[in-house]
């Protein structure tokens, strides 16, 4: 199908025919909305959407969810959610043989190329007669790219806290534009979003990145908060950058989502692109976040040296907190790996102190068949419990509500309780969080930020902007912004995976009928939005009017 000619020049008079932005209140709610399912990518192309804008306020406008969506339909209830492409609003722009054609190095490959319409299902389970649901544009090389290597100057930043992996991805992206694609010019920006106007950069070469892969942290430095739109688009237009790699929690993916709607609005060829980091696996859509297996890898050391003192004293109990603010995937799933937990808690499932079925009266049971006992709690589990006793302590520079130590709390509380009843106990509490976070990444992380940063190199030179790259069931795909920071992945308490915990551990579930009707109704919910119907959610103002540089 030949691509739709240019828009017209406006027609200043009252009766001109040119379009008008469709004002609707939420983007999912556009799933009804059918479009033809067109790629045209590889070609020169007239303006192929045109930006929905939403009236709700400018801080909403702000969050990129509004700003620009585009949606694909298809037969059988298909819809595309795709992302934003550079000639959406330069609609002239040439493009170019991709290189890699020309390398020795993937001469091998059959089909390098990804095919125009191959696209990834987010919901991999459907039935017969179920509609086939939403699905993002497949991640990889395209055959013509829109940008050629000796004008591509690229930078890269690093957002939050410390994830194992980030030194992986930063030298991956440097590898990836050097020898895929002969980009000669890469800046790191030093010390998070403020180092765009505030800090210092440095040149990245393959041979300055080669050996970071082998420490922990980030080269560049990171930071939380300092996102100033635009400072920081300023900085872009004047340093000449034409690529800005993103690498950070959902508050850093929304500042970079920002970050795209300014480019947009000036009219720069800048693609805009990110990569999701968080150390807590709660960044929803993708199968998982680069550093979570390094971080359960490493949890099993604090779990089994919290065995051995506990097994080697009497009436031994070691206590060991791990990371997970909102969500508990590293206490889950380094609880599953290791087998010697006898007690997970995590923020999704509440849990009680005294009476029958709670956790004082599981404890003393289970020291008395065992003689000893391994609790597991994530950082988050309890804050409520803990708020009736004390105080909170503010923000940090992110927003993100500083959280009271679960861990020194219930080790206090445990004591008090056996004090009380008599009862000897040797209680051992262990924090590996900082070791945790600091540590590099492990084999397996380190093969799959290669493919992340590769994946976002080759949607970068294809021209996709204003999207995150993601393993979405075992496959790679360009997302929208807006899909990974409307809401934070959590441990559902009523799938078989929290059941086989519960099963390993032995220990009660602390739930009561009205916290199980909650959870399975936000399930019934998130099945919906996988089937690509529509919802009736209102935008979370609260989230909307927060600082889009806040950072997890």
């Amino acid at each position: 199908m030949a691509p739709p000619p240019a828009d017209p020049a406006p027609d200043p008079s009252p009766t001109a025919s040119a379009p008008v932005p469709i004002t609707v209140p939420s983007p999912r709610d556009r799933l009804h909305h059918h479009h033809h399912l067109v790629d045209r990518r590889d070609t020169p192309r007239g303006r192929a959407w045109e930006p929905e804008r939403s009236r709700r306020g400018e801080a909403e406008a702000m969050d990129g969810a509004a700003a620009a969506v585009k949606l694909v339909s298809g037969d059988a209830g298909f819809v595309l959610e795709d992302v934003p492409h550079v000639s959406d609003y330069l609609p002239d722009l040439p493009t170019y043989p991709n290189p890699l054609q020309d390398n020795p190095a993937y001469s091998v490959v059959k089909q390098y190329f990804v095919n125009p319409d191959d696209t990834v299902c987010q919901k991999i389970v459907v039935h017969k007669d179920g509609p086939r649901g939403n699905h993002f544009r497949r991640a990889g090389p395209r055959q013509r790219v829109y940008f050629e290597p000796d004008e591509v100057h690229a930078c890269i930043v690093t957002c939050g806290g410390l994830c194992p992996g980030l030194n992986t991805v930063i030298r991956e992206i440097v590898c990836g534009l050097s020898d895929m694609y002969g980009v000669t010019k890469i800046l790191g920006i030093q010390g998070g979003y403020r180092g765009f106007y505030a800090r210092n950069t440095i040149t990245l070469t393959p041979k300055s990145v080669n050996d970071i892969h082998k420490r922990g942290g980030t080269i560049l430095g990171s930071s939380r908060g300092g996102h100033d739109t635009m400072k920081i688009v300023d900085s872009i237009q004047d340093r000449g950058i034409n690529q800005v790699y993103v690498i950070g929690g959902d508050g850093t993916q929304r500042g970079a989502g920002v970050i795209f709607e300014e480019v947009r609005k000036r009219g720069l060829k800048v693609s805009v692109a990110g990569i999701p980091k968080t150390i807590d696996n709660d960044i929803p859509v993708i199968d998982k976040s680069f550093g979570f297996d390094t971080a359960v890898e490493e949890a099993q050391r604090a779990i089994n040296a919290a065995h051995v003192e506990a097994v080697s004293a009497e009436n031994g109990i070691g206590l060991v907190k791990l990371m997970g603010r909102h969500s508990g995937f590293i206490a889950h799933y380094a609880t599953l790996a290791s087998r010697d937990v006898d007690c997970c808690l995590i923020p999704e499932s509440p849990f009680y102190l005294e009476g029958e079925g709670g956790l004082f009266r599981y404890i003393e049971k289970r020291l008395k068949d065992n003689g000893h006992m391994v609790i597991v709690v994530a950082e988050g589990a309890g804050q409520k419990l803990i708020a009736e006793t004390m105080q909170s302590i503010g923000k940090d520079a992110s927003g993100n509500e500083l959280l009271l130590d679960v861990g020194l709390w219930l080790s206090q509380k445990i004591n008090e309780y056996f004090k009380k009843n008599k009862m000897t106990i040797n209680l051992k509490y262990i924090d590996p969080t900082y070791m945790i976070r600091a540590i590099p990444s492990n084999a397996s992380d380190n093969v799959y930020c290669t493919l992340l940063a590769h994946s976002v190199v080759h949607g970068a030179m294809a021209g996709y902007t204003g999207f995150t790259i993601g393993q979405v069931n075992g496959r790679h795909c360009y997302i929208p912004f807006y899909r990974i920071t409307e809401k934070q992945n959590r441990v559902s308490i009523t799938d078989r995976m929290w059941a086989r915990l519960l099963s390993s551990t032995n220990q009660p579930s602390f739930l009561c009928n009205k916290v199980v009707e909650e959870a399975k109704k936000e399930e019934e919910r998130t099945a919906q939005l996988l089937d690509g119907s529509p919802s009736n959610r209102k935008a979370d103002k609260k989230g909307a009017a927060s600082k889009p540089g806040s950072t997890k």
